[in-house]
């Protein structure tokens, strides 16, 4: 039985957990060994996580399958009010194709559209097959963008967008 539990500042080593198992096999044919353990560090430290919960007000929400946590995403606001950033989304790899990342990004549009949203954006890796993932949930490339992160290492994403 699957439930969504919204996360808090407890829930941060959960995240990190999946994060760690996740992120390196999604990653491993697209950037370097040496990117992923930047970005991890970059975006999932617990300084990291705890500035996006609290500071930045990302909501983070964890999937879990009875008492085992097998998935996270986390949105926000953008300067657009109706605007809202789908800013992750990962599932185990033993769940995907299983309709369970569709309930997992249903539950974040149905949360993002009580708060007024029209339109979700994220952005995906250009060489990332979840590209796929998102077109047949209703999402289009509005545009691509290259972000330096620093250290010498650039993101190469599509921004996409759902009108809700």
């Amino acid at each position: 039985m699957y439930q969504i539990n919204k996360a808090t500042t407890n829930d941060i080593q959960v995240i990190q957990d999946l994060a760690e198992k996740i992120w390196r096999p999604t990653y491993k044919a697209i950037i370097t060994q040496a990117q992923i353990d930047y970005m991890l560090e970059l975006m999932y430290s617990t300084a990291a996580l705890n500035k996006q919960i609290t500071e930045l007000q990302h909501q983070f929400l964890i999937l879990m399958d009875n008492e085992q946590p097998i998935g996270f995403a986390a949105y926000s606001t953008t300067d657009t009010p109706d605007v809202y950033k789908l800013h992750k989304i990962y599932l185990d790899f033993n769940y995907q194709g299983k309709g369970v990342g569709k309930l997992l990004l249903q539950e974040v549009e149905d949360q993002v559209k009580a708060h007024g949203a029209n339109i979700l954006e994220l952005d995906v890796n250009k060489y990332n097959k979840a590209k796929l993932f998102y077109e047949k949930q209703g999402f289009r490339v509005s545009k691509e963008k290259d972000t330096d992160i620093g250290h010498g290492y650039l993101m190469e994403d599509f921004v996409m967008r759902k009108s809700l």
